[in-house]
């Protein structure tokens, strides 16, 4: 199988063999998956899942927030954030209940046990990535964000 790569080690657009180290959606899940296991440590001392942990960060980020509007805002399906809004209202991390303006839609926000959590797991978070990012000078850390907002963008539009 041959694919248009583009590596350090062959001009864009030439022809070359399928190097699954060399392939760059490949070594972005590797990354993810390498990123997201060392911060499950975290996740699992506090007892909560990485869906848990979605959640409480779309929660923490807008204080209140509609149920609906979790899945938008993480690459999680419906059930998944259905279930785990369900566990972490049954630790007691949040709350849930209906909205003023249109009570067919569930409101969650942070409990203030939730809101302990979260701060500390976002503490231990901020911490894993400053560690990481410090890897790179600044221009490159800014470089990189740059291209991972284009990457997001370009994959959302192939999506659609």
């Amino acid at each position: 199988m041959t694919v248009a790569c583009v590596s350090r080690k062959t001009k864009p657009g030439a022809k070359r063999k399928l190097i699954l180290a060399e392939f760059s959606p490949y070594r972005i899940v590797a990354l993810g998956h390498a990123i997201s296991g060392r911060l499950a440590r975290a996740y699992r001392d506090e007892n909560i899942t990485i869906p848990e942990w979605r959640v409480l960060a779309v929660i923490g980020e807008a204080d209140r927030v509609a149920a609906r509007d979790v899945v938008k805002r993480t690459p999680m399906d419906k059930m998944t954030v259905s279930r785990a809004v369900a566990s972490l209202e049954q630790k007691g991390f949040v709350n849930r209940a209906p909205d003023e303006s249109d009570r067919r839609v569930s409101m969650v926000s942070l409990s203030s046990e939730g809101r302990k959590v979260f701060d500390r797991v976002a503490a231990l978070a901020l911490d894993y990535e400053a560690s990481l990012l410090s890897t790179l000078d600044p221009d490159e850390a800014a470089a990189f964000r740059l291209a991972l907002e284009k990457l997001e963008e370009k994959a959302r539009e192939n999506s659609e």
